[in-house]
């Protein structure tokens, strides 16, 4: 259970979005999040990295 949604809920919100945007588009949309969710963990990461190293970081923006 995910914040107060069950299995059910999660199978109708499914449903929906099949609804909505056809079985074709599906795996564009997946697509289009999962390299959202890439581009943000890159983010983060250089961003942790830049607080560690940022001597480092700024040789590198500037070659």
């Amino acid at each position: 259970m995910i914040g107060g949604i069950g299995m059910p809920e999660l199978l109708i919100i499914l449903v929906i979005i099949l609804i909505i945007f056809g079985a074709g588009k599906l795996p564009e949309i997946g697509a289009g999040i999962g390299k959202g969710i890439k581009n943000f963990k890159k983010a983060t990461r250089e961003i942790d990295q830049e607080e560690k190293e940022p001597e480092k970081i700024e040789d590198k923006l500037k070659s």
